[in-house]
């Protein structure tokens, strides 16, 4: 896990082809918008949440996001432990986001 500010995360995110964007917020914070092209699982789901993560593809690179920074960070803790190699947390997360934001 790797923590990222804004300006690091997009521009690693630019040159990652095996990339994905990944949602960790509440449905009703992805209700107020979210990064384009990102999958969204609710940190807040507890075990379906971990059950969720461990399906996705470990060989792919996540770079995760939510509102503050705090769930992601924690989320990309629970990556980790679920042979996760590489996960990017979002310093400042959706709050402090000034690039493209998708709605629902």
């Amino acid at each position: 896990m790797a923590d990222l500010t804004q300006e690091e995360w997009v521009e690693q995110l630019a040159n990652d082809s095996n990339a994905v964007i990944l949602d960790v917020r509440t449905d009703d914070e992805v209700d107020q918008g979210f990064i384009p092209n990102s999958k969204h699982i609710d940190f807040y789901l507890g075990q379906e949440f971990v059950n969720k993560v461990d399906e996705l593809d470990k060989s792919k690179n996540y770079y995760v996001y939510c509102r503050s920074g705090v769930r992601s960070g924690k989320a990309c803790e629970i990556m980790d432990q679920l042979g996760i190699e590489n996960s990017y947390n979002l310093l400042g997360g959706f709050n402090e986001w000034d690039g493209d934001v998708a709605e629902r």
